[in-house]
C-alpha cells in the first residue's frame, strides 16, 4: 500500500508544480485548473493514509 500511496504524492506534486508553471506562463484559468487538479489528488491521498491508519489502529 505504501507504494500506492507514494504514486499518488509524486502524481499530485507534479499536478501543482505543473500547474504553477502555467499559471507562471500566462494561461491563469488552466493552470488553476491544474493546480486544484493536485489539490484534490493531495486531500483524496490525506484522507487514504487517515482511512489506513485508523484501520491498522
Amino acid at each position: 500500500m505504501k507504494l500506492v500511496m507514494d504514486k499518488f504524492l509524486w502524481v499530485a506534486t507534479i499536478m501543482a508544480g505543473f500547474g504553477f508553471w502555467k499559471l507562471y506562463s500566462g494561461d491563469l484559468t488552466e493552470g488553476l485548473y491544474i493546480v486544484l487538479a493536485g489539490a484534490i489528488v493531495f486531500i483524496l491521498f490525506m484522507v487514504l493514509i487517515i482511512k489506513e491508519f485508523e484501520f491498522l489502529r
